[in-house]
């Protein structure tokens, strides 16, 4: 009895200093990202960034994504094969907002790529288009630098719009939504992209009007 509760002691031990390295990496990632959209701010006069959102998943999820992928419910399973337990969402106006962002991500030496999964240049089948960048960041603790995992998502507003609502119905539906619903979703989706679009032609023109006006006062 005495070794089956210190077992559980220790892995509640565990569980806790793993919990500690993804919240400090959430952050890390966080602070970088905010000072990024302050400095782009300063020097171009637009901020890149609408607003961070950011999550650790629950130990039901964790275990839920483990038994998915075939493997056992084991911390160290936790940490190797599972990427996105620290997550963050990056939420931007425009779809050029996307690529500018994954590029100034990109060249932070602390951050390093695992790998991109690039949904907007290749969707998903239901419809979902974002920008999935998963990085290590390095954490200092009193034992040493632990590089810890964090997902970061990029997408414009609609997107976020259209993720949320496509994840809260296929919730309630227990992820077996009849076909219609899943029509419907991937119908919206096409409206999305295509708003996304007009959106940031929009934005052009009007950036190119501005750029001709400033010409001929500065003319005048």
């Amino acid at each position: 009895m005495a070794e089956e509760y210190r077992e559980i002691q220790e892995d509640i031990y565990d569980w806790q200093n793993i919990m500690f390295l993804y919240n400090a990496a959430i952050k890390e990632v966080r602070t970088k990202l905010d000072i990024m959209n302050d400095e782009f701010q300063y020097i171009h006069q637009y901020n890149p960034i609408e607003y961070i959102k950011s999550r650790i998943k629950t130990p039901e999820s964790i275990v839920n994504k483990l038994k998915r992928n075939g493997y056992e419910s084991t911390i160290q399973n936790m940490v190797e094969h599972i990427n996105d337990i620290a997550g963050i969402r990056v939420v931007c106006s425009f779809t050029s907002d996307i690529y500018r962002l994954a590029e100034m991500i990109g060249r932070q030496r602390e951050f390093n790529i695992l790998y991109i999964k690039d949904y907007m240049k290749h969707p998903k089948e239901s419809g979902y288009r974002s920008y999935h960048m998963h990085i290590t960041v390095p954490i200092q603790t009193t034992k040493g630098v632990v590089p810890t995992k964090v997902e970061i998502q990029i997408r414009t507003i609609a997107m976020d719009f259209w993720a949320s609502l496509e994840h809260k119905i296929y919730y309630k539906f227990e992820g077996d939504a009849p076909d219609y619903i899943s029509q419907d979703l991937q119908a919206c989706a096409t409206i999305v992209a295509n708003l996304d679009e007009k959106m940031l032609s929009l934005n052009e023109a009007i950036m190119e009007a501005k750029g001709r006006q400033e010409k001929q006062g500065g003319k005048v």
